[in-house]
């Protein structure tokens, strides 16, 4: 799927979603107009699912999909994920990212409407069967 075959409406309410984004401590709640006007993002398969996040094209080949947690209702997904497009400083930390999207109706697709940065915990308690 791809940004370019969606119709000029359906843009247009992509644009005027806001998201709440917390990364390397800048956060605020961003729409995205700028994402899309400036051609920095598009669609990622995650397990399956059309996702929109806003991260630039050229990490995508860097992320490496963790979770991805389907509501009941198929209308939200929760996304654990990495991107090892950067070296970050605190590489063993384990540093991921957490996104929170949302489908739009009537579409086969989703949006982000929260982006963070996440700590890699794997706590050992709940890999028990």
């Amino acid at each position: 799927m791809k940004l370019a075959d969606l119709s000029p409406e359906t843009l247009e309410k992509i644009k005027n979603i806001e998201y709440d984004r917390n990364i390397d401590k800048h956060d605020g709640p961003y729409d995205w107009a700028w994402s899309i006007e400036d051609n920095s993002v598009e669609f990622i398969n995650m397990d399956g699912f059309e996702v929109l996040l806003p991260i630039e094209k050229n990490h995508y080949p860097n992320i490496k999909t963790l979770r991805v947690i389907p509501s009941a209702d198929g209308r939200m997904l929760t996304i654990f994920f990495t991107d090892s497009t950067k070296a970050f400083a605190f590489e063993d930390a384990g540093l991921g990212f957490l996104a929170i999207c949302e489908k739009i109706p009537h579409e086969n697709f989703f949006v982000a409407t929260v982006y963070h940065e996440w700590f890699v915990i794997d706590n050992p308690l709940f890999n028990e069967g």
